[in-house]
């Protein structure tokens, strides 16, 4: 099972890193606090404080076509915000 499926690079969790050093991920839905935390720390090489998890409920979409009305949701999702010790960065995009 792959743990962590994409890291979040948004405004605010730009800002987050910056400031609080906090870095937010989407992660399997079935993965806990501590498999998140060995994952980040084998991929990254850094050491994880803490971490928190929210899951997200996908959202009702509604589109009007030409066919009709077509009703659907978004996918569901786990998001995890990972503090690191301090000292420690995560840099998505030195690979760049």
């Amino acid at each position: 099972m792959d743990v962590i499926i994409k890291p979040i690079v948004t405004e605010r969790m730009t800002w987050l890193g910056d400031t609080l050093n906090r870095y937010g991920f989407i992660v399997d839905k079935r993965a806990n606090k501590i498999e998140i935390k060995k994952a980040v720390e084998d991929m990254y090489s850094v050491s994880v404080t803490s971490v928190n998890t929210l899951v997200y409920a996908g959202k009702e979409k509604v589109r009007y076509t030409k066919g009709g009305i077509i009703n659907g949701r978004t996918n569901s999702f786990k998001k995890a915000i990972v503090t690191l010790a301090e000292g420690d960065k995560i840099d998505f995009f030195s690979n760049i």
